[in-house]
């Protein structure tokens, strides 16, 4: 008779051992797949939700006064367009932030107060990185309002707004944020230079740090070093609580999954290990006959082994499925930024049927040792 043959009967004998068994497995496989199915999805939108609470480096003209840049909360001195452009070619830096943004502000008259007038040009990101733009989309002759400017002038979205002698329509009106947003005006960067008479002109670039250096490495003192390079004409700040919510929101979610993967790895193998202990046990006497008609410790080993392997298996495609649909049915409810993005990853399934065998195998290594080397004529005699 064959050892898979016996694997088999072994099995169907002692069905509550190897259901037990092969529930162990499942469970590690299912919740490691929901796991890693899940664990791209948490890193997007830690990504998205850490990229939203906003820009964390400013870069603005050299030479602006910085008492006064504080208190306006943007530069009265410019530089040109084209700095965005050399800032973007330049390799090292570009490949240094994220999402880009030029922007052209000015305090403006409208309807008898004061407003800031706010030009944006598109985001812009390294095309390797593929990173979604984030802020405003503004379209050509057009603005949003924030909300307080209109609520004053009563304007809503299709109302014709004029500035400077020049038409736009309100695409937008901003909810009320609670900040200066209230009191601007936004539109295109190349509408608002023209209506400022400073074509060509920027007061500001923002950007968010890439999160690719250490806080051992002083990142803000790189980056400096890097533009003066690129930008002498400019200098950069880092909005130092946006920058460590940031980095800090990133480092608690890969420390959490670095603590559960081993946690789930050890509980699964001292189950399996322990239902394997147990087989062995219960089968002392059944070890003892084969060992007595002559069959070697290899094929001891062979069946304790086998089985483990073949459960691995068998674990391995069941878990799969249902660790795939768990992450498809709960992950959508814990991470619904980036909802649509959680699937079943097919690659996943083939990394569980190696592994999940291979961690069956290893967590009945002692149990099968402690069978090849049971004495077969004691386990006889308590018979």
């Amino acid at each position: 008779m064959s050892a898979l043959t016996l694997i088999f009967k072994e099995i169907v004998h002692r069905k509550l051992n190897a259901w037990l068994s092969l529930l162990a497995i499942m469970t590690v496989v299912t919740l490691g797949v929901a796991f890693f199915t899940t664990a791209e999805a948490s890193r997007r939108e830690t990504t998205r939700i850490t990229r939203d609470i906003g820009f964390n480096l400013r870069i603005i003209p050299q030479n602006t006064d910085l008492d006064t840049f504080w208190a306006a909360g943007f530069s009265d001195q410019t530089m040109g367009e084209d700095t965005l452009q050399r800032l973007t070619g330049h390799t090292n830096v570009f490949l240094s932030y994220n999402h880009l943004v030029a922007s052209l502000q000015q305090k403006f008259l409208l309807g008898g107060k004061e407003v800031i007038l706010t030009g944006l040009s598109p985001a812009i990101t390294a095309p390797a990185q593929r990173k979604q733009p984030m802020g405003y989309q503004i379209k050509s002759g057009t603005v949003l309002l924030g909300y307080q400017v209109a609520q004053r002038l009563r304007l809503k979205k299709g109302d014709p707004l004029e500035l400077n002698r020049e038409r736009f329509l309100v695409e937008r009106c901003l909810s009320e944020s609670g900040t200066d947003d209230d009191i601007r005006v936004f539109g295109l960067l190349s509408d608002v230079q023209r209506v400022l008479n400073l074509r060509g002109r920027i007061n500001e670039i923002k950007a968010i740090d890439c999160l690719c250096l250490t806080a051992d490495q002083n990142p803000l003192k790189i980056l400096r070093a890097e533009l003066a390079q690129v930008l002498p004409e400019a200098k950069v700040f880092q909005l130092r609580a946006l920058a460590d919510a940031r980095a800090r929101q990133r480092q608690m979610s890969e420390k959490y999954f670095a603590f559960l993967l081993p946690f789930l790895l050890i509980v699964g193998a001292a189950l399996v290990g322990l239902f394997a202990a147990l087989n062995v046990r219960q089968r002392r006497v059944e070890i003892g006959v084969l060992r007595a008609l002559g069959h070697g410790s290899a094929m001891i080993a062979t069946l304790v082994l086998g089985k483990a392997v073949l459960l691995g298996l068998l674990g391995a495609g069941l878990g799969y499925g249902i660790g795939s649909a768990l992450a498809c049915v709960v992950g959508p409810d814990i991470f619904p930024v980036t909802a649509q993005g959680i699937k079943a990853e097919p690659r996943l399934l083939g990394w569980a049927l190696v592994a999940a065998p291979a961690f069956a195998a290893m967590a009945s290594f002692i149990p099968a040792m402690l069978a090849v080397t049971q004495d077969p004529a004691r386990a006889l005699q308590e018979e």
